[in-house]
């Protein structure tokens, strides 16, 4: 069997490429819907459509657990997929298999608090000292799970997020980086603007901004603290697979990408971050 990862581009490489560093014995198979990428502007309805679609050929090609490695994915559809299609879909495979995501580990790792954690409200006025910026595509701002989740956990950390249009396109489509610094500088300027100051941290809240992190590095603060969410994600799976030893990873290191899109090597932006050629073959 295999850890399946779905993205609907090379964002999700990311989260895969901590998952393989962290766990280089086990078996992989990544899913990219190049056909509808980006997903972060389609309707709700769409999202969970082709999220659902996507864990369903991981599944197929062997994988029993599915990582969302995608926000927008995560923060649309996983728990309606995880209430009302799995229970059924599971039965149906007679196996077990599972579909988890990368939002909860990053919110544990922005708060420093487990998720089962919830703030006692007693009432009285909180006044915010920790200043979080979040920069995420237009489906995950608009959920804003991420102010939502954070707020019940701790009331002195204030989140303002800055929806980022066009960016992950740009980057799947291998933009130039001056073209893309260009952009991430004024969605920081923008940010800045709106909270009045520099946030004192920052969330990269698309995987695929993962890819071109110097590139926020360069436009925030320095030294502001980015929280990763790959690494956060890669020690969350970790502990679950400790505690679901049902879903046996597999052992022998095998590597398998696949894509809706066209089959081929991928563009600059993820050979470098992957560290060398990425060939995707047809999902």
């Amino acid at each position: 069997m295999a850890i399946g990862v779905f993205d609907s581009g090379i964002g999700g490489l990311s989260v895969h490429r901590a998952l393989v560093e962290r766990m280089p014995n086990s078996d992989f198979v990544y899913f990219a819907d190049q056909a509808h990428c980006p997903i972060g502007e389609l309707s709700g309805e769409d999202i969970v459509d082709i999220t659902r679609q996507g864990c369903i050929r991981l599944f197929e090609a062997g994988a029993n657990l599915v990582i969302l490695g995608c926000n927008t994915a995560c923060a649309t559809a996983l728990r309606r997929l995880q209430q009302t299609w799995l229970p059924g879909y599971r039965r149906t495979l007679d196996r077990p298999v599972n579909v988890i995501g990368i939002i909860v580990p990053t919110i544990e790792a922005a708060t420093g608090l487990p998720w089962e954690h919830e703030a006692e409200r007693r009432g009285e006025r909180v006044e915010a000292v920790d200043v979080l910026g979040l920069f995420a595509t237009p489906a995950t701002a608009g959920s804003r799970v991420y102010e939502i989740e954070i707020d019940k956990r701790r009331q002195d950390v204030a989140v303002f997020t800055e929806p980022c249009s066009n960016l992950a396109r740009l980057i799947e489509a291998g933009a130039p980086q001056e073209e893309l610094a260009a952009v991430i500088g004024a969605h920081v300027r923008a940010l800045s603007l709106r909270i009045g100051r520099e946030p004192d941290r920052a969330i990269l809240g698309c995987t695929h901004y993962e890819i071109v992190a110097d590139l926020f590095r360069a436009a925030l603060k320095p030294g502001t603290p980015l929280i990763h969410q790959p690494v956060a994600v890669a020690d969350a799976m970790q502990r679950y697979l400790g505690r679901h030893p049902e879903y046996d990873p597999g052992h022998a290191g095998c590597r398998r990408f696949l894509t809706t899109g066209e089959p081929r090597a991928q563009n600059g932006h993820a050979e470098t971050f992957w560290g060398g050629p990425v060939r995707f073959e047809a999902a």
